[in-house]
């Protein structure tokens, strides 16, 4: 971990997002202090957070580079202002209410190595209050048009064997800088939720391979910021799967899928209407009708930098597991 005031450049750039995060701090900043791997920075993004999380850092991890925003900004917007200043070759992505293993930068780092085409590395990311449940084992994208957590809710001794998976959740995952230089970063436009899926797809399309790396393990709070199917977890959720999909899909390949998307889209309407979120559900949907103009334009950018056969990403997608998932959620709140 070098100090800020040292010249040299580092390798990896840690950048934590945090927003009234106070509480998880500690446990977040301690466990970067004690990383076996020694070469990187921590870039600390507050998004105006009023709890004293700025005050609070500067006091206990001075080799913290803490950057204070004036407001919340968004999830995506902070880690972008991140890179920006980063200096590693490497960006890792941390959020506030994570511990990490002492050797999980070390073992992300050393999977960057062995491949130069390896843009993303993923972390096995576990529950925090139950060790011995996955919250993810890398994401998955489904044939029906929507992203998902490997694994989650498994016993996490589940997934012991490093491989190539379709992306990355940005709660604890490492990218490489020459890539995202080549693709870009977070689009803005999503604000949180569902821009690290995003990310993802757009890396698989310009070719760059996303590897799981089950040593990388790191302990979550899940959901301990947007809130487990609260109306803006429902909103932004609801909203960015469309802008996955209609941005990053092919054009033969959303004609193929766009009949089971809608089916996707009557399955959790239902759900909306059961758990009485049906305001937020609505709202999203026409906020992303209003923005597919700029969606098309973005889209037009991302199939021109394609680089991977359409075979091969076929081969990526998961097939229909979120319909039946879907389904299955649905019978169990009957």
């Amino acid at each position: 971990m070098k100090s800020q005031e040292e010249k040299r450049e580092v390798v990896v750039s840690v950048i934590i997002a945090n927003w009234n995060g106070r509480h998880h701090l500690a446990g977040c900043l301690e466990g970067l202090r004690d990383q076996t791997f020694k070469d990187f920075e921590t870039i600390l993004i507050d998004n105006g957070s009023t709890d004293g999380s700025v005050s609070w850092v500067k006091a206990h991890f001075p080799w913290v580079r803490v950057i204070p925003l004036s407001e919340n900004t968004g999830f995506c917007h902070a880690n972008n202002l991140g890179y920006a200043v980063s200096k590693g070759d490497f960006v890792a992505l941390l959020n506030n209410d994570t511990s990490v293993d002492r050797d999980w930068l070390g073992h992300l780092y050393d999977e960057m190595q062995r491949d130069a085409q390896s843009g993303i590395c993923v972390s096995r990311i576990v529950r925090y209050d139950n060790p011995d449940v996955l919250d993810a084992a890398g994401d998955g994208y489904d044939i029906s048009g929507v992203g998902f957590k490997r694994g989650r809710g498994e016993p996490s001794d589940h997934y012991k064997r490093r491989e190539e998976v379709f992306g990355a959740c940005a709660a604890a995952a490492l990218y490489r800088k020459g890539m995202l230089e080549d693709i870009g970063f977070f689009d803005e436009d999503f604000f949180a939720v569902g821009e690290d899926i995003d990310l993802s797809f757009r890396a698989k399309m310009a070719g760059y391979r996303c590897v799981y790396v089950p040593k990388a393990v790191v302990r979550h709070k899940i959901s301990e910021t947007v809130g487990v199917e609260s109306d803006f977890q429902i909103y932004q959720s609801r909203r960015n799967v469309e802008y996955v999909y209609f941005k990053n899909m092919p054009w033969v390949f959303l004609l193929l899928t766009l009949p089971i998307h809608l089916m996707y889209n009557l399955l959790t309407l239902g759900q909306a209407v059961w758990c009485g979120k049906l305001s937020p559900f609505l709202r999203a949907k026409k906020d992303f009708l209003v923005s597919f103009k700029e969606t098309r334009k973005k889209r037009k950018e991302i199939q021109l930098r394609r680089r991977i056969p359409l075979n091969a990403l076929l081969s990526s997608f998961s097939k229909n597991y979120l319909l039946k998932r879907s389904i299955s959620e649905m019978l169990d709140r009957r």
